[in-house]
């Protein structure tokens, strides 16, 4: 059954309601490695309810409606499906409990050619359902590889921030668990590519494999400790390109450029020389 292209641009979310509590907070920030040293007061204000607060990431992970694309109506080749870009803006800080509404929507869908696949652009707006204000934006790709050639007009999605041309002015070094997708999933992604060995071989994985979005994470934590000093106030804006996966227990390097009010960045294992994230950019107010 080919990609349909009328049933995708048309598809219908249901609105997402979904009550967060301190501990799902909490559990957010443990599964990006936070409070790796108990004695950090800086990195316990987010895994600890005694002035609790929240990872500005957290929004990737809420309203979220499910991997939909699997839906046989939509005619995508789910297994050839891959998490190209993420973006977020967040306008007002996530509060540590209360409830959300998540609001998804496809943006529109780019058809790159027979043989070359198609990306979807899909967004969602985070609002807090007690005052009705949209408190982030969260936007991604995603890249259908085997569904290009329907016809459709090949549009550009946004343009990638370009990474300066220096030497990075910081590096900042992460070391994940072993047992870090196992911690990441209770946030909401069950797949069972990140938990299960045999899953993972059979998808050509040595191993299970680091949610796209706990890697992601893990800039918002390099972000927030090596410009911010932890001051979750002031990101407001973080968007990357998905290269390759973190396998859990590794270290990921993350080179950091301060670009005028704004940050430029991308992560690799250097342990195994493969880059993860590409073209980060970090805004602060």
């Amino acid at each position: 059954m080919p990609l349909d292209i009328a049933a995708l641009s048309s598809w219908e979310f249901d609105e997402i309601r979904q009550t967060v509590t301190e501990r799902d907070t909490m559990l957010y920030a443990l599964g990006l490695g936070f409070g790796e040293d108990p004695c950090d007061k800086k990195e316990l204000q987010f895994v600890y309810e005694d002035g609790l607060k929240t990872v500005p990431s957290m929004p990737v992970v809420l309203g979220y409606p499910g991997f939909w694309l699997r839906n046989p109506k939509t005619g995508v080749d789910w297994k050839k499906v891959l998490h190209g870009e993420q973006w977020l803006d967040i306008y007002k800080p996530l509060p540590v409990k209360g409830t959300i509404i998540g609001r998804p929507k496809i943006d529109f869908i780019s058809d790159k050619g027979e043989g070359k696949g198609a990306v979807i652009y899909q967004s969602r707006d985070i609002i807090n359902a007690d005052s009705g204000e949209t408190l982030a934006r969260v936007t991604m790709s995603a890249f259908c590889r085997g569904d290009g050639g329907f016809g459709g007009e090949n549009r550009a999605g946004p343009a990638p921030a370009v990474l300066p041309e220096r030497a990075p002015d910081h590096v900042c070094e992460l070391t994940t668990l072993p047992r870090q997708a196992l911690i990441y999933r209770l946030s909401g992604d069950y797949n069972p590519l990140h938990a299960d060995p045999d899953v993972a071989r059979a998808a050509g994985f040595e191993r299970p494999i680091l949610h796209g979005l706990a890697t992601y994470g893990l800039a918002a934590r390099a972000i927030l400790k090596t410009l911010l000093d932890y001051d979750a106030s002031r990101l407001i804006g973080l968007d990357v390109r998905f290269s390759s996966p973190v396998y859990p227990g590794e270290t990921v390097r993350f080179d950091i450029w301060e670009e005028g009010g704004e940050a430029r960045f991308r992560a690799s294992i250097p342990a195994r020389g493969v880059m993860v994230l590409n073209n980060g950019a970090a805004r602060f107010k």
